[in-house]
Order: structure tokens, then sequence, then C-alpha cells
């Protein structure tokens, strides 16, 4: 049934929009392997079945890629929301609207102090904002204390790092006292880390809220967000969970504006195309987003997976998991991009307000080891493709992570095979009838064009509707040709790298999830080195041999090696901030919205960070402020869901019977 509610937007046509784009899918892959098939029809068979598995794998990746963009393409295009097919209506949120009491909480596990409470500051002076009444109207301000309050989570163990965090804590509480409650809990442990830190939140106040939004230490939202998904599930009671889309802001280094760029021109279209055919399936990234707590302490309780780390132990990438269980106990999971996909001049509201931001990896090295984390949870995920009750989309989740990473092992995969088979061939002194041509001029180009067309797709869209929020359209010509150079360059190193993070979880070896690294870091030359100088060498060994036995093979490959033979200088330079400002501030290249159309909460932000104290005191006593009391607690239980066994008749379905708290 439609809802008729122009404020409840409904999912017309969703099962045949996952048919159309899994026939589309599907017919793109076996057309690439029909290809691909005749290409390799003179080989041997155990060589041609290899090009084969490895070829389909990698083509139907990116066919999906491919499909889903394009999806995004459209529904961005015709400027409609891509869950009810509306045109798009930023309604500006009512703080008067809300009957709901919400917990905002951070958990943070020895993060730097300043910028992550500038960043909570921001976000709840942002909220404050909207307290506001209408003095036209001689209105009184809405006390939106009464529906929203802050919870700063600590793990941090040190204990001198933890005075600091509650000297913070208290500097806000004294700022804040009368408008606005904001709690810091420390744990004596971090068990479970960050989803053990939520969760026992959960159990001990969970029942004081009917919602909870859950922040990174760099994560930064404004009020106008907060009220609008907080409305928005006060009037759908059927959803669970709303997942925004965070853009990542406040990069310097070269990499960083390469990556910030990137988002902010892909990632409104892309995410817009997910959310088109996942529907109320959609997944969940861990922050930035809302979530119904009575449903989560219903069904998200994590179990701990049989056997030792790696691929045992406590789950690593809980966010997908805690999605597909709240999926599973009949709640709905939506990803929310109506914030990203306008930014509009003509609508300063939308423009100024409606955001949410995050932070990330400054250089190479420190995104590799993000993603060297994310690895081993998402590849536990692959453990879970069989659980009980799980929506197949769930399980596409799980799979589609985990593949994120595996992609790169299938790709070094098919590069090996073809060079191998090209010194075979060279060293056999046999005719060429019998090399595979994977490089068939027309099989390539076709890979290569979807592979591609996602940038393009987003470079069009932003070239109609907002080139100026890029710096006007030839300066966003030349930052995604910039930008598309970069990533086929660094393309080869992440290949290695995910390929090596593989091969250690394979082989047992278990990282500690420690706290990743936040804020400006340029590297030295001795740490690149040390991390990239296996990848230059092998890229000149690789180099060398396809120019030995075939210059045709060392042309083709090119993309692949030239990669790994410039790692150190890529890693290097691009961790350089002077780098970065002199192709922002000179060139006027890769602008973003953030940069041009400058949202007042970052400027707020970045006001707090230079004017905050490292460890704030009162002025009066040059001690910090004390420390409010917590909150009484209101125990409620957070079961551990099971993987193996699940009654969905057992389930409460109707989500009327969850109006907390009571």
């Amino acid at each position: 049934m439609i809802d008729t509610d122009p404020l409840v937007p409904s999912i017309p046509w969703l099962k045949t929009r996952r048919a159309l784009l899994a026939i589309a899918v599907l017919a793109s892959s076996v057309a690439g392997c029909a290809a691909m098939y005749r290409v390799t029809s003179s080989l041997a068979l155990g060589w041609q079945i290899s090009m084969l598995v490895l070829f389909a794998l990698t083509f139907t990746w990116i066919a999906l890629a491919f499909w889903n963009a394009l999806c995004g393409f459209v529904v961005c295009a015709l400027k409609l929301d891509p869950l009810s097919l509306r045109r798009l209506n930023h309604e500006i949120p009512n703080a008067r609207l809300l009957v709901s009491r919400t917990a905002v909480v951070m958990p943070i596990y020895a993060e730097p102090p300043v910028p992550t409470f500038a960043g909570l500051e921001a976000t709840c002076r942002s909220l404050m904002q909207h307290s506001l009444g209408d003095k036209d109207a001689n209105e009184a301000a809405h006390p939106l204390g009464e529906h929203f309050e802050f919870f700063v989570l600590s793990d941090t163990q040190d204990a001198e790092q933890a005075r600091i965090e509650e000297a913070h804590v208290a500097a806000l509480q004294h700022r804040f006292a009368g408008e606005l409650a904001i709690h810091y809990r420390r744990r004596p442990n971090n068990q479970g880390r960050k989803a053990g830190n939520i969760a026992e939140f959960c159990r001990r106040w969970g029942r004081h809220y009917d919602f909870m939004v859950v922040l990174d230490a760099d994560s930064l939202m404004s009020g106008a967000t907060l009220l609008r998904m907080v409305q928005r599930m006060q009037r759908q009671p059927g959803i669970g969970l709303i997942q925004t889309v965070p853009m990542p802001v406040g990069q310097k280094t070269l990499f960083g504006r390469f990556t910030q760029f990137a988002s902010a021109l892909y990632s409104p279209m892309l995410a817009a195309g997910q959310s088109f055919w996942q529907g109320d399936t959609a997944n969940y990234w861990g922050h930035n987003a809302i979530i119904r707590t009575r449903a989560f302490m219903d069904h998200a309780g994590l179990p701990t997976l049989p056997g030792k780390p790696p691929l045992g132990g406590e789950i690593l990438s809980h966010d997908f998991v805690e999605a597909a269980l709240l999926k599973r106990g009949g709640w709905q999971v939506l990803l929310d991009t109506t914030m990203t996909t306008s930014v509009s001049r003509h609508d300063p509201y939308v423009s100024a307000s409606h955001n949410s931001f995050e932070a990330m990896p400054s250089n190479l090295l420190d995104f590799a080891k993000r993603d060297r984390r994310w690895l081993q949870g998402n590849l536990q995920h692959l453990r879970l493709l069989s659980g009980a009750g799980f929506h197949p989309l769930s399980r596409l989740h799980f799979f589609y992570g985990a593949f994120a990473f595996l992609s790169s092992l299938v790709w070094l995969g098919l590069l090996l095979c073809t060079s191998v088979l090209v010194t075979y061939h060279v060293l056999g002194d046999v005719t060429g009838k019998t090399l595979p041509q994977p490089l068939s001029l027309g099989l390539l180009s076709i890979t290569l064009g979807m592979l591609l067309a996602p940038k393009f797709l987003g470079l069009g869209l932003a070239c109609w509707q907002t080139p100026y929020a890029f710096g006007g359209r030839l300066r966003l010509l030349a930052s995604t040709c910039l930008e598309m150079l970069f990533a086929a360059l660094i393309a080869p190193m992440m290949m290695a790298w995910h390929s090596l993070f593989i091969i250690n979880v394979l082989l047992g070896r278990s990282i500690e999830w420690q706290t990743q690294p936040r804020g400006e870091r340029s590297l030295s030359w001795r740490e690149t080195w040390q991390h990239t100088g296996w990848m230059t060498l092998s890229g000149l060994l690789w180099a060398g041999v396809m120019m030995a036995f075939s210059p045709t093979a060392f042309g083709w490959l090119t993309p692949a090696w030239l990669g790994l033979v410039g790692a150190a200088p890529l890693v290097k330079y691009s961790s350089s901030g002077t780098w970065g400002g002199v192709v922002l501030h000179r060139l006027g290249l890769l602008q973003t919205p953030s940069i041009a159309l400058k949202p007042p909460l970052l400027d707020k932000f970045e006001t707090l960070v230079a004017s905050s104290d490292v460890c704030p005191q009162a002025p009066d006593t040059q001690r910090p402020f004390p420390l409010v009391p917590l909150l009484a607690e209101r125990v409620g239980e957070m079961p551990c869901q099971s993987f193996k066994y699940f009654d969905r008749e057992a389930l409460v379905t109707s989500s009327a019977t969850i109006k907390e708290p009571s």
C-alpha cells in the first residue's frame, strides 16, 4: 500500500527495481564473460577456467557499480527522492512538533580532546539555534533540552587523558547549563569496543529515550539535520534506523583534498543509487545515524563468533550486522540521501543547514591502516552469509563489504595470470594463437568505460546542477581529471595492500582495533619507504619482465605497474599540506560545497577549535569545572542474538507496541 502522506515517503515498485537491477547486472556480466570466453578460447582448459572465473568476478563487480551509478544519476538528475520517487521537498523542521526524547551519543576512545569536543559543542549550538521562538509572534523559546540529551561515552583507559576529557565535558555542562543536558560516562574497560560501549549505554539508560543518534569523535551534524531525522522517526514508527551520508570535510593534505573532492562529487549520486534499490534494507555505517532505541535493544545485541581472531571472537565491523539484525527483527533500515542530493544556492536553508559531516585519515598510510581494520571485520561477515532469518539483501551487504577488499586479490590474480601467460608465450616459443587476448581492445574499452562511467556521470551531474559549488565548470573539469589520474595511480597500491592484508588474515594474524589517527599528518621519507618500498621494487621487477618479454603487454599493463613504481613519492607528497594548499588556494582546484558554500556549522567548529584550551578551567578558581553527576539509570535488557536460530513467528511485528519510553 502506498502511503498518501507526502511527508512519509513510500517505496513503490521496490521488488521491480531490484529485479531490473539484477537483470541488468547479470546480463552485463554474461555478455562480458561471453566476450572473454571468445578471447581465451585457444587456451588450455585450466588457464581458460582460471581467467574466466577471475574476469567474471571482476566484471560483475564493475557492472554492479555501473548500474548503481546510473540509477543514482537518473534519480539526482530528476531531483527525486530515491525512495518515494517524488520530487525532493526539503521541509524546514519545526522543534514544536517534537513529542519524543533523543539521546545523542558519542563513543570515544583516547581521542584528541580539542577537535572532539569542539565538534560536539558546534553540534549542540547548531541544535540550540532551533530553540528560538517566533519573535514576531512573541512566542517563548521551545525548550529543546526536554527532547535532546548528549552523552560522551568514554572508553579511554589512560587516567590523565580521561581527566582532560572530564574537564572538557564539565566546561560544556557549565556553558549549556539550564539549556541542554550533557553527560559523561567512562567505562573501566573497553570490552566489546565501540559496539560494547553503545550496548552498555543502552542497558543503563536506553529506556529513557525513544531514539539514539550515534556520532563518531570526528562527526559534525547540524541542528536541522537532527530535528529532521527525529521528526521522520516520529512520523514513521516502522523505521528502526536512518543512515545519513556524511561528507568528509576539513582536509588540508593533498590526499585529503582529493578524497574530499571525490566524496563530494560522487557520493551523493552513488548513495542515491543505493537507496533506490536497497529501499528499506539499507546499511548502517556506524555513525551519523539515528536509531530507534528499543528496537535496537530488542534485536541488535551482538554475540561473539566462535573461534579465535581474526575471523572469530568479537564482531569488529558491528554496524553491518546491527543493520541486518534490525531488518531481521521487522524494522526498516533507510539510507537518507536527501541532504546530499541537492545543494542549491537558490535555497540557502538547504545549503547551510542540512549538514552531516565527518573527518577522515589525512594520508595514504593511515587510510590503509583503517582499511586493514575494516577488512578484518568485513571478512568475518562471510561467516554470517548462512545466518538464520537474514534478509537476502542483508546477506548481499555482508558479501559486498567483504568483496570490496577481496576484489583486490581477484584483480591481482587476473594481472598475474596475464603476465605469466605472456612470459610463457615467449619462453615456450609457441604460436601467438595460443595466447589469450584479455587485453583485446574492444573488451578492454568496454570494461574501462564501465569502470570510469560513475565518475563521468558524477561530473556531468555537477556541471549541470551545481558547478558553482565546485569552483565553476572549468575548475570542476580540471579537478575531476586530476582526481581520476590520482585514483588510477593509487589503485595498484590499494590492490597490493589489500591483498597483503587478506593473506595475513588467512594466515591467522589478527590486529588490535585501536583509535584511528585523526588530524593532519605529513609523512617522512623513512616511514613512507618502510611501508611502500616493497611495492616500488615489485613494480620495477614486473615492468622489467614485461618489457623484456613483451613490449606490447608492458604498454597495456602500464596503469598497474606505474602506480607500484611510484608508490613512495605518491604516498609521501600526497601527505603534504603544502601541496594541498597550492592546489586549492593558488590554482583554485579541488573545491567542494563545504568550501565554496561554507556552512555555519563548519565556521563555528573552526572557531571553537582555534579558541579552545587543552584543559578548560573555571576563570575564578583556575581549576576544572565540577562534573555534573550522571543521570539516574533505567536498566533494560539487550539480549545477544543468535545467528543459528531465529523464530520469525515470535516477533512482535506491530511497531505500535514499542512506544517508548513508557
